[in-house]
C-alpha cells in the first residue's frame, strides 16, 4: 500500500452482546498478512472489550495498535476523541493496512460515518464497509418486537404517544446502515430461529444486502473485509431515525460500575445476574471477578439472562479487585438493588 492510498476502515456495529469483540478477535488472528489497528468504543467509564482484545494481540495487530475510548459514544465526541485517535493510528510507526472500529452496543453508526467527511481525515481513510451483528437467537424470539397489546392499551390512553422503544430504534438504525449483516450465535438459534431472524432483518433493511449466519465469531475475513463500499459517500442510502438531527442522546440508557469482592461460587454469580435480567431488565453485564483460590481472572459476559464466564488470564501483579459493568435502560436501573443482588 503506497502512502497516497486511503486506509480502509471497517465499522463493526451491533446491539449489546451480539458478538462484536469475538468477531474482532477472529479477524485479528486471521488477518491474512494485513497489519491491523483496532479502535474500541465503550459506553461506560470502565473498558472491558479493549482489555480482552489486547490480551489477544499478535504481530499483525500488536497491543499498541489497539486503542480504547471509554465513557462516551465516539459519534458524539468526534472532535475531542475520534479524530485525534484516528490520526494517531495513522501515524503509527508501521502504518496499518486496515482499521477496525468496534462501536458500543448503543451507538448509532450513521453519525459516525458522517465524521469521515472531516477534512483532517477524509483524504486519508475510507469506510470499507459497515458490518452489523444481530443476535439471531434474540431476534428470532422477538426481543425487539413491540408488545402489540400493550401498545394498543397505551394508544387508547394517549394517542400522541410514540410507542417505539429506544432499543428498537438502535437496532433498526444499525441494520439500516449496514453493508453486510451477520446473524451471530447461529448455533443457539437453530435453522428455524435463523429463518425467523432473517425475516425480521429483511423487513427492517431499506435495501437488499447480504445476510449471513455466524457462530463464535468465525467467518472468512475476505467476506467482510475489502468491500470498498465508500460508505461515507453513500449516506443517503442509509436512513436513520435521527436524520435531520445534529446529535442524538444516550439518556435512555445508563451504565454503572459495580466493584466486586472475591466470590466463592461462579454459579451463584450467574444466578444473581440471571435474577437481575429477569427482575430489573438488565441489558448487559460484563467485567472481571476474582474467585477464591483461583489465580486466574474470571471474565463474565452476559446478555440478558444468558451468562457466560471463563478464566482468561492470571491476575499477576494486578490487585485482585473485580468489577462488573451493568447497562440498562434508564428507567429500569436501581443501583442499590443491583449491588445488593450481586453481593457488592
Amino acid at each position: 500500500m503506497n502512502d497516497l492510498s486511503k486506509i480502509p476502515v471497517t465499522v463493526i456495529t451491533g446491539f449489546l452482546g451480539s458478538g462484536k469483540t469475538t468477531l474482532i478477535r477472529h479477524l485479528m488472528t486471521n488477518a491474512g498478512g494485513r497489519k491491523l489497528a483496532v479502535l474500541v468504543n465503550e459506553f461506560g467509564t470502565v473498558g472491558v472489550d479493549g482489555d480482552i482484545l489486547k490480551s489477544c494481540a499478535i504481530d499483525d495487530c500488536p497491543a499498541e495498535n489497539i486503542v480504547e475510548l471509554a465513557n462516551g459514544c465516539i459519534c458524539c465526541t468526534v472532535a475531542d476523541d475520534f479524530i485525534p485517535t484516528i490520526e494517531a493510528l495513522m501515524e503509527l510507526p508501521t502504518r496499518p493496512d486496515h482499521i477496525l472500529i468496534e462501536t458500543s452496543g448503543l451507538a448509532l453508526p450513521k453519525p459516525l460515518l458522517k465524521a469521515f467527511d472531516w477534512p483532517a481525515i477524509r483524504s486519508k481513510i475510507t469506510v470499507d464497509g459497515v458490518i452489523a451483528l444481530a443476535d439471531a437467537e434474540a431476534v428470532a424470539a422477538g426481543r425487539f418486537a413491540a408488545d402489540e397489546h400493550a401498545v394498543d392499551e397505551q394508544r387508547k390512553a394517549d394517542e400522541s404517544l410514540d410507542h417505539e422503544t429506544p432499543l428498537s430504534e438502535v437496532f433498526e438504525d444499525q441494520i439500516s446502515c449496514a453493508d453486510i449483516i451477520l446473524m451471530s450465535k447461529a448455533d443457539l438459534a437453530g435453522d428455524e430461529g435463523l429463518g425467523r431472524a432473517r425475516m425480521v432483518i429483511e423487513a427492517e433493511s431499506p435495501r437488499k444486502i447480504p445476510i449471513l449466519s455466524m457462530s463464535e465469531g468465525v467467518i472468512d475475513p475476505s467476506v467482510i473485509l475489502g468491500l470498498n463500499a465508500k460508505a461515507e459517500d453513500d449516506l443517503a442510502a442509509r436512513p436513520s431515525h435521527h436524520d435531520g438531527h445534529d446529535d442524538h442522546e444516550h439518556d435512555d440508557f445508563e451504565t454503572i460500575v459495580v466493584p466486586m469482592p472475591e466470590i466463592a461460587d461462579p454459579a451463584a454469580l450467574t444466578a444473581a445476574i440471571e435474577r437481575l435480567a429477569n427482575e430489573q431488565h438488565i441489558l448487559r453485564v460484563k467485567g472481571y471477578v476474582a474467585v477464591e483460590g483461583k489465580p486466574m481472572r474470571l471474565l463474565v459476559q452476559a446478555v440478558g439472562a444468558r451468562v457466560r464466564h471463563q478464566y482468561d488470564r492470571p491476575w499477576g501483579a494486578d490487585a485482585r479487585q473485580g468489577h462488573l459493568v451493568v447497562i440498562a435502560e434508564h428507567d429500569h436501573i436501581d443501583t442499590a438493588a443491583i449491588r445488593a443482588v450481586l453481593g457488592a
